[in-house]
């Protein structure tokens, strides 16, 4: 069978509703000919005559005035699809979203995003998960909405990015420890006991190559997999914890933090999602609300 001419749709409403070709014409922006040829194809697809002349006008035929409001709303449900999404209402969303955030986000970041997601969306419900990894599999394949994270080399690159602030990394070390008094050196820190956060196990990272460059070397004595599991460890013993300083400063409370005594750059935390929630309206408000929680803190703060 071949395939229909959806276009013909409209052109039969309009000629239904008009009656007449002319005024048809005006309608669609198409010549009197132009429409006469329309009509003349929707004759011989539908196999009736549709609109005959009566006197100096055309009136419906049955077959037509039987098919007027079935095209009509054929036609309105077409133009529904095609619209562009309306404008959302959060107080009448109902959803929920999953975040996938590193150590300290949801610490740090979670109680003004619950409060102002809770004041905007009530209806909404948030559910935040654990970030082991920087694979995008989650995003693409939907179980999760949005990430919160360092873009690495592991994303995929379809997945679209925003940036929300610059953060650096700090020392921290329990209060009482012996860092916590003087002036730090690089060969101070480096003598210490370190523990170093590597979500794949790595012995070392950018802080051991800014070392090595002063011909110093740390000693790791604990690798762990998170943040967090490196603040606690030094919060109960005298190892050093090297963190990101703006999303972990909850976790660090009363603990003494320092400059690092050496060169590390800066890392970019961004949100990640992927294309197919681009213009999605209720998944373009959270992000603005993630965006309004944390990209007022552009800035890195000071220790």
């Amino acid at each position: 069978m071949s395939r229909p001419d959806l276009n013909l749709l409209l052109t039969l409403d309009v000629l239904l509703t008009e009656g007449n070709v002319a005024r048809a014409a005006r309608r669609l922006h198409l010549s009197p000919s132009a429409m006469s040829r329309a009509l003349a194809r929707l004759r011989e697809t539908t196999g009736d005559p549709l609109l005959v002349r009566a006197g100096r006008g055309l009136v419906p035929t049955p077959r037509a005035l039987e098919l007027r409001e079935q095209v009509s709303r054929l036609v309105q449900e077409a133009q529904d699809v095609l619209r562009p999404a309306e404008l959302l209402d959060p107080s009448r969303l109902t959803r929920a979203f999953t975040l996938r955030a590193s150590d300290g986000f949801v610490e740090y970041f979670g109680p003004a995003l619950i409060a102002l997601v809770r004041d905007e969306a009530p209806g909404v419900r948030l559910r935040f998960m654990q970030k082991p990894d920087k694979d995008s599999k989650p995003l693409r394949e939907g179980s999760v909405d949005l990430e919160i994270g360092v873009v690495g080399a592991a994303s995929s690159p379809e997945i679209r990015t925003r940036a929300l602030f610059r953060d650096r990394f700090i020392g921290v070390v329990r209060a009482g420890h012996p860092l916590a008094k003087g002036r730090m050196s690089a060969a101070r820190y480096a003598a210490g006991q370190h523990a170093l956060v590597s979500r794949r196990g790595l012995d070392k990272g950018p802080i051991d190559d800014a070392l090595q460059a002063l011909g110093l070397t740390r000693q790791i004595a604990v690798i762990v997999a998170g943040f967090s599991d490196a603040i606690a460890l030094a919060r109960g013993s005298d190892l050093i914890a090297s963190v990101p300083e703006r999303h972990t400063a909850n976790l660090r409370a009363g603990m003494h933090s320092f400059t690092l005594p050496v060169p590390v750059p800066l890392v970019t935390v961004s949100m990640l999602w992927h294309p197919r929630m681009d213009a999605d309206p209720a998944h373009r408000w959270l992000r603005d609300c993630v965006w309004r929680i944390c990209a007022p803190g552009t800035a890195t703060i000071g220790v």
